[in-house]
């Protein structure tokens, strides 16, 4: 949540209004809460100046008691006081809300080091890991041979559930299940993540605190006649983990391995990945989230996305990484990494993970602060998440990479532990 005090500071606003006129956002918005500000601290003032004259009338009102004269007109005057004050007060409520419901639209104020750009296609490539690997027969993809290995059932989903869902049917749900165990096990085992299974249902105070609402509340599920909603990512329940408590700096950095199903609605996505299972309104996903200290936050973000990387490294797939510019970064981020990993069946490209600091946008909206170990006022931690990864797309990922021509799909050696076989056929 943007802080109302930083817009007041005139170098801070324009650097503000270049980031969200970078992000492509609308600047009245700025001035309309500026404007609602000054309103609301004109309100204040008046407010007290006219306590103050009440509270010199009322101790007037005593003197005259105590030598017996007549105090009508003051008492009179009290009454009137308190009516103006009462008008005032409910007006500044109104107001106050009002300021609190813009500032809860405004975005993340983007990091210096943050590309500008308009869309995708201005990103920034950091990095890439393997290569892709080579084939001689025609790659298919994964849709294709799922299906055919039995191991993936749309048409059944379809009749029990609806589009954009699946059955992961044998080895394809062992599969599944491997990917996640060697996800969890990597995070909590070598990268110092705590493993965490939340709640799957979260209330309309944790969506606004993590920034999916008031912007995106048409992407989430919503469960008829209770204010509870499916969530969309374990960020949800995990960045609310710690709302409204003050931690102690030794604490820090928390860090969160949450395994959980996702539910999305993909609004806005029709037409698009209607084949396979890209893009689903159920899937599974490993969540990192990390609480840290401000100073330490860009450091953590590189390390919480070397953990992501980690995984493909270790899974031998080929992925490259970048940083989302000003016009594609999230609503509530500072500074975005995304990974794409190669899929042979498309010849192209895919998010599987997006790694991301927050700063102190979130812990605002959440109120999670610490005290520093010198002493001085309590500060926000800044919150960084990401995909450490989606399971669905990694899973994938290794079909399409590991697929042999006669159909079958090499288990990558890392899951064979897991899986028990180095072959699926």
């Amino acid at each position: 949540m943007i802080y109302i005090k930083n817009l007041e500071d005139d170098a801070y606003l324009e650097q503000y209004k270049t980031s969200l006129e970078n992000r492509g956002g609308d600047l009245s918005l700025v001035t309309e809460a500026l404007n609602l500000n000054e309103t609301r601290k004109s309100q204040t003032h008046e407010i007290e100046t006219l306590k103050s004259e009440q509270k010199k009338i009322s101790q007037k009102i005593g003197e005259k008691k105590k030598t017996g004269e007549s105090a009508e007109d003051e008492m009179s005057a009290v009454v009137e006081y308190k009516s103006k004050i009462k008008d005032l007060e409910e007006g500044f409520e109104k107001n106050k809300e009002a300021l609190d419901e813009l500032l809860l639209q405004l975005p993340n104020l983007v990091h210096s080091s943050v590309p500008v750009g308009k869309n995708e296609n201005d990103n920034r490539v950091e990095r890439s890991h393997g290569e892709a690997p080579s084939f001689t027969f025609t790659a298919k993809p994964h849709h294709e041979i799922a299906e055919t290995l039995g191991i993936v059932d749309f048409e059944r989903a379809a009749k029990v559930a609806g589009a954009r869902f699946s059955f992961l049917m044998g080895w394809g749900a062992k599969l599944e299940r491997a990917v996640a165990n060697f996800m969890l096990d990597l995070h909590t085992e070598q990268n110092g993540y705590r493993e965490v299974i939340p709640p799957y249902i979260v209330n309309t105070e944790s969506m606004y605190g993590t920034g999916q609402f008031p912007k995106f509340k048409e992407e989430v599920f919503h469960l008829e006649n209770f204010p509870y909603y499916l969530i969309p990512t374990a960020e949800a329940p995990m960045t609310n983990y710690f709302r409204d408590e003050m931690l102690n700096e030794d604490q820090l950095p928390e860090k969160f391995a949450a395994y959980s199903s996702c539910f999305r609605s993909e609004a806005g996505s029709y037409g698009r990945d209607t084949k396979g299972l890209i893009r689903q309104h159920q899937f599974e996903k490993v969540e990192l989230m990390t609480f840290v200290h401000p100073d330490e936050s860009h450091e953590e973000h590189e390390k919480l996305t070397s953990h992501a990387e980690e995984v493909l490294k270790r899974l031998e797939l080929h992925y490259r990484v970048s940083t989302l510019c000003t016009g594609d970064i999230s609503f509530g981020a500072a500074k975005c990494y995304d990974i794409e990993v190669w899929l042979p069946g498309e010849n192209d490209y895919r998010e599987i993970s997006s790694c991301s600091n927050f700063e102190d946008f979130q812990a605002r909206r959440v109120n999670t602060r610490f005290k520093p170990k010198g002493g001085g006022k309590p500060r926000f931690v800044h919150t960084l998440n990401g995909s450490g990864l989606a399971i669905g797309r990694t899973v994938i990922a290794i079909i399409e990479n590991y697929q042999q021509e006669d159909g079958s799909i090499k288990v990558p050696t890392a899951l064979v532990k897991y899986l028990n076989t180095d072959i699926i056929r």
